[in-house]
């Protein structure tokens, strides 16, 4: 209800407000600092492991790539969103095609760029459209854009959980990490979608505690469990991995990345060219409604 910047503010206006307490300013914070703890954590792994010949370590390569990117780009999308309404489209549609190549990043089975894609499409289509015409309705379709790609991602971690439930498979400690994933991915979908606690207490957390905030820590918490769960199975399960199946290719890792990196921002440019078409009454009255 307050804490809103100006909407025609400067980039240096915008770059300053992140030091300055409004409504965007955790989070900002909360998706900056995470991506310097990721790039820290991936040099770490570069002095540890050989990226550059062991063709193992390219899934691990590509995914440490995109745990780094999409809280950056979520970063940046909430401090510069308020130059023009314009921009705060162009910010959130990068947004969002980074985190469906996060989605992308996870590698785990054979079709991930039909996720990729479908998420940063649909994100797309619901904030530059759905959202300006049909504002009530847009949050549900939101969070839908945001839940299906996750579960399409997630049958096979599904599986395996269950699996372990039904004793086929021992409890390890990578096991423990997936169901903590799991559980904050869950809680930063819940936060999303509720608008707690906010809605309970209007005004009272305009600037630190609201859902979007903590919605933001609980992604990044959930990614950093996943990072734990990803790294531990790739160390204990890298014998049977490399007998039962061949080793990852070029083309399958680092090559389905740059063609994600392509169609996103193929996606994202046609919907940002039709920007300037879009009424500037109702994107301007929309951008004060909010």
């Amino acid at each position: 209800m307050s804490g809103y910047r100006h909407p025609r503010s400067s980039a240096l206006d915008c770059i300053l407000s992140s030091f300055q307490m409004t409504n965007e300013t955790v989070n900002i914070w909360t998706h900056f600092l995470p991506t310097w703890y990721f790039l820290w954590r991936f040099s770490v792994l570069c002095s540890s492991l050989d990226f550059l010949m062991d063709s193992y370590t390219w899934p691990l390569l590509v995914y440490m790539l995109l745990i780094c990117l999409y809280p950056f780009t979520s970063s940046c999308a909430h401090t510069f969103s308020t130059m023009s309404a314009e921009a705060r489209h162009i910010c959130y549609f990068f947004d969002y095609g980074a985190l469906s190549l996060y989605s992308l990043g996870t590698l785990r089975f054979s079709r991930p760029i039909l996720s990729c894609l479908f998420g940063v499409t649909l994100h797309c289509e619901l904030y530059w459209f759905v959202e300006l015409q049909f504002p009530h309705k847009s949050k549900i379709l939101r969070t839908a854009a945001f839940v299906v790609p996750f579960l399409f991602d997630s049958f096979p971690l599904f599986y395996r959980l269950l699996s372990c439930c039904w004793g086929s498979c021992s409890p390890s400690q990578a096991l423990a990490s997936h169901s903590y994933h799991l559980f904050f991915a869950f809680l930063t979908c819940f936060l999303f979608a509720s608008h707690l606690p906010e809605r309970l207490a209007p005004g009272r957390f305009d600037y630190i505690g609201h859902s979007h905030q903590l919605f933001h820590i609980c992604a990044v918490v959930g990614t950093h469990f996943q990072m734990e769960a990803v790294l531990t199975d790739m160390a204990s399960r890298k014998d049977w991995l490399t007998s039962h199946s061949s080793l990852p290719s070029f083309p399958a890792t680092l090559g389905v990345l740059v063609l994600g990196v392509l169609l996103n921002l193929g996606i994202i440019g046609i919907f940002s060219a039709g920007l300037p078409r879009t009424p500037r009454q109702s994107t301007s009255a929309h951008l004060h409604q909010e």
